[in-house]
């Protein structure tokens, strides 16, 4: 059974894998351990996460032309996604992301590429989909006027939008207002709350912020109180995509009416299950994965 219809608008992807014992210092060369091609982005992540959690996916976005997308396109359809939405910039290379994994973190370098031709025109152009769709997942690897024009539309049509303010960058108030969540870590909701104003409005609207602690767990805002469910320990292998696959289950977990603690545990137990694996899609897990291991957890 679906879990309704996840509309992510976004990028795609390219990631090129590094593993280390370290990170070099500047200047220095090393020895890595191994090099990988892992489809990435926040965009296509989050696509991913939903579908692999049993909702329907629909991916807006952009790829070059060149092996790269056609390798990413085969990879979404066998996901279950509809990437009948993503389109060919013409003269863009598909985007990149050069991550070093060494000492349980990373380092990441993004060159965008063809996802900054997700234009507010090219947004506007799948309103259709965005009005039948359940859910809007949204990022910043794209152009901030096309996260606003995809906000937009979406208020237009009555549609839920999750907005995951990464890689975080000030917005404006209004588009702060006219989402339903925004998902911030404790450093991105820093940036975003960047005046006087933004940290009022803050005060009078924290139940639109869904702020994640890492390990720790989840903080949400509830009938005037803070509420933070905890996170799971696990062996941390790669914590690349860890704040996609919570966004993807998020998203999943209310389009299928789950409520907001609901949907944060079922996000935590995501989140977790995916960085003790390698990489940051193939590491995501099922539905039913993360529905053994929540009732391993005796939670």
């Amino acid at each position: 059974m679906s879990s309704g219809t996840v509309t992510v608008i976004g990028s795609i992807n390219m990631d090129l894998v590094t593993e280390a014992e370290q990170f070099p210092n500047k200047g220095e060369t090393l020895l890595g351990k191994s090099f990988s091609t892992i489809p990435g982005g926040k965009g296509a992540n989050q696509a991913v996460a939903s579908s692999k959690l049993g909702a329907n996916v629909n991916l807006i976005g952009c790829v070059g032309n060149d092996a790269f997308a056609k390798t990413l396109n085969h990879h979404f359809e066998t996901q279950g996604i509809n990437t009948n939405y993503i389109e060919e910039a013409p003269g863009e290379p598909t985007g990149v992301a050069s991550i070093t994994i060494a000492e349980n973190d990373n380092h990441i370098i993004v060159v965008p590429g063809a996802n900054h031709a997700v234009t507010p025109q090219l947004v506007e152009k799948y309103e259709p989909i965005i009005a039948e769709s359940e859910t809007i997942l949204l990022q910043f690897e794209i152009p901030i006027e096309s996260v606003e024009k995809a906000v937009e539309l979406a208020n237009k049509h009555g549609v839920r939008v999750i907005l995951n303010p990464a890689p975080v960058q000030p917005i404006s108030i209004s588009v702060m207002a006219s989402v339903d969540y925004i998902t911030p870590n404790e450093h991105e909701l820093a940036v975003l709350l960047d005046d006087e104003e933004k940290k009022a409005f803050y005060e009078q609207n924290r139940e639109k912020f869904v702020i994640t602690h890492g390990s720790k767990g989840v903080e949400y805002f509830e009938h005037g109180q803070s509420h933070l469910v905890p996170g799971f320990s696990v062996d941390v292998v790669d914590t690349t995509g860890a704040g996609d696959s919570f966004n993807g289950a998020l998203a999943v977990a209310l389009t299928r009416g789950d409520s907001l603690a609901e949907g944060c545990l079922f996000g935590n137990a995501v989140g977790a299950l995916s960085v003790s694996k390698l990489g940051a899609q193939s590491g995501m897990p099922t539905k039913e994965e993360v529905e053994e291991f929540i009732q391993t957890r005796n939670v």
